[in-house]
């Protein structure tokens, strides 16, 4: 396995002096958003890693090899590449022998980092279970991967394009516990709440990080969703959001949108609907999940 995996000069002096260091997913890079905002925004999202005590490893696949951590013209590369990969659980052996440039979804981040020995990730927004699911059978590889693997992750909840209940009923089955910051209710990414609540509510850094302990000292395998809401400022109106959704799911339905291309069309149009609030929340709640997960990350390293 090693011949696939290659350090940035940082991750690997970062773990060479045992810091804490926190996965970053690329597909937020490579379809999530416009150039240059995604770069700029991955870069931002790196120091506020930096500054907030831990390593940021931004994870890709390039020329072969799983990236963990990239420099600053990989990034350049990633964010203007026409035609990288989304790349999922399935497709990861594929781009790595193709060669080809490859953005790791939630799932692969988290394969990726347990690979290279990186208990915690930060991202937006966990996939799930589509609307509509139960004759679609959509449902998003995220969860799956959250139930094997022994990396926590750190969003804003679920993308409130899915059926967040059903996501959740489907976390509940794979024993995958959801935990709200400061929270009870389970946040739905644009918005602080949503109609859920999460398993339980957990007020500091500190406590994540000893329940993460505790559950893999137990050998509890799986991930764990830390669910961080949107600050509140940035926080779209429920309703608003709900109808603006609605709008695009029919949009997508009549135009055979289907598969892992529902996603980025449902964002993309979000965003042309809300007028750019989407992406302006989007970037804040990513912003504000990487503070999180930092200080989650530094206090699990010094457990």
């Amino acid at each position: 396995m090693k011949q696939y995996i290659t350090y940035s000069e940082e991750v690997a002096k970062g773990m060479q002096e045992g810091k804490a260091i926190v996965a970053l997913e690329s597909t937020i890079i490579s379809h999530g958003m416009p150039y240059p905002q995604n770069v700029e925004t991955a870069r931002k999202v790196e120091q506020i890693v930096r500054d907030n005590g831990a390593v940021p490893a931004t994870i890709a696949i390039m020329d072969g090899k799983i990236k963990i951590g990239l420099s600053d013209e990989e990034l350049e590369t990633l964010g203007t590449s026409k035609n990288a990969r989304k790349t999922s659980r399935r497709d990861l052996a594929y781009v790595v022998s193709s060669k080809e440039i490859g953005a790791t979804t939630v799932a692969t981040t988290m394969i990726c980092a347990e690979m290279a020995g990186i208990k915690l990730f930060v991202t937006g927004g966990i996939g799930g279970v589509h609307r509509g699911a139960e004759t679609t059978m959509d449902i998003s590889a995220d969860l799956e991967e959250l139930a094997n693997t022994n990396v926590a992750v750190v969003c804003a909840g679920a993308k409130s394009i899915l059926d967040i209940g059903l996501t959740l009923e489907y976390l509940e089955t794979k024993g995958v516990p959801v935990v709200g910051y400061k929270t009870d209710s389970f946040p739905a990414f644009y918005t602080t709440t949503s109609e859920f609540n999460a398993d339980f509510r957990l007020n500091s850094e500190k406590e994540v990080a000893e329940m993460l302990k505790a559950k893999w000292d137990l050998k509890l395998d799986g991930g764990a969703v830390i669910a961080n809401p949107i600050p509140t400022e940035h926080s779209l109106e429920d309703s608003y959001i709900n109808s603006i959704i609605q709008t695009a799911l029919q949009e997508a339905e009549a135009n055979g949108i289907k598969g892992k291309d529902v996603t980025p069309f449902m964002l993309g149009k979000v965003k042309e609907l809300t007028e750019g609030k989407s992406l302006e929340a989007n970037i804040e709640l990513v912003y504000n999940n990487a503070r999180v997960g930092s200080k989650i990350a530094v206090e699990l390293n010094n457990l």
